[in-house]
């Protein structure tokens, strides 16, 4: 993110659910994903009740699970990744259950050696999770943390206090997918958020294509595309999956870098 700031340009992070549209296609998409462009990448973990997540992403979740997927599962892809891309950043982005599931200790052991960058828990909240932000530092991770419209700016302060690597501002109230972005309360909230947060603002929900995108863009540091995404590897055929995202995701990319200062 300090290597974008520096040219002037933004982030564009993807979401994918590990294991949809199925186990062995997740690697390869990841690929596709950064040969379009993507900056970092943020990899759902599969969990039966994503409370945070819209209908497309939760089918992806439900897809997932049916095939036997799990954290430990989508650990596993991450090494694999990484034997072919060792600079990419990955984040995982998931709920607290399947952690705490594992144990918090081997969690951050685990994600550490298979090539984690950081982890954003939908369901931990900061005033719950101090210790667990300060483990993932000290392991070289970054805990990112959500904050949402309905965000008071004690909570933003909280926030700023322990996050690392980037902020995810989801830009509507509701679930992944859902609503219509509003540019202009977007962009009121930003300066909010940067006076209390001195890591980068990334904005995801309602992101659906590169126009959206640039717009976005021009008031925050990075844009989180993940339900478009999914909804696309539900419509096209899977020999054409990974070729249809990278494709997406150049046209977002080459949008983006039309706001280069």
């Amino acid at each position: 993110m300090a290597a974008l700031a520096a040219q002037g340009k933004k982030g564009l992070i993807p979401f994918i659910t590990a294991g949809d549209p199925s186990p062995g296609q997740t690697v390869a998409l990841m690929h596709a994903l950064v040969a379009g462009g993507a900056d970092i990448i943020e990899l759902g973990v599969p969990f039966s009740d994503p409370m945070a997540d819209g209908p497309v992403i939760q089918r992806a979740s439900e897809r997932a699970l049916a095939q036997g997927m799990s954290l430990r599962g989508v650990l596993q892809f991450v090494s694999e990744f990484r034997t072919r891309d060792a600079n990419t950043p990955l984040v995982l982005m998931g709920y607290a259950n399947p952690i705490e599931q594992m144990g918090l200790t081997q969690f951050i052991d685990s994600a550490k050696a298979a090539g984690i960058d950081g982890v954003l828990v939908v369901d931990y909240p900061p005033e719950e999770c101090e210790a667990f932000a300060t483990a993932m530092k000290a392991a070289d991770m970054d805990p990112i943390f959500l904050l949402a419209p309905t965000s008071t700016e004690e909570r933003i302060r909280s926030v700023g206090q322990i996050a690392s690597g980037y902020v995810y501002y989801v830009s509507l109230k509701g679930v992944t997918g859902s609503g219509a972005l509003d540019l202009d309360a977007v962009g009121a909230m930003i300066p909010v958020i940067k006076r209390h947060v001195k890591v980068p603002v990334g904005v995801g929900f309602g992101i659906r294509d590169a126009a959206t995108a640039k717009a976005i863009g021009s008031v925050a540091d990075a844009v989180v595309i993940g339900s478009r995404i999914i909804q696309m590897l539900e419509e096209v055929a899977p020999e054409q999956a990974n070729a249809a995202v990278e494709q997406f995701i150049r046209g977002v990319r080459t949008a983006l870098d039309e706001l280069v200062a």
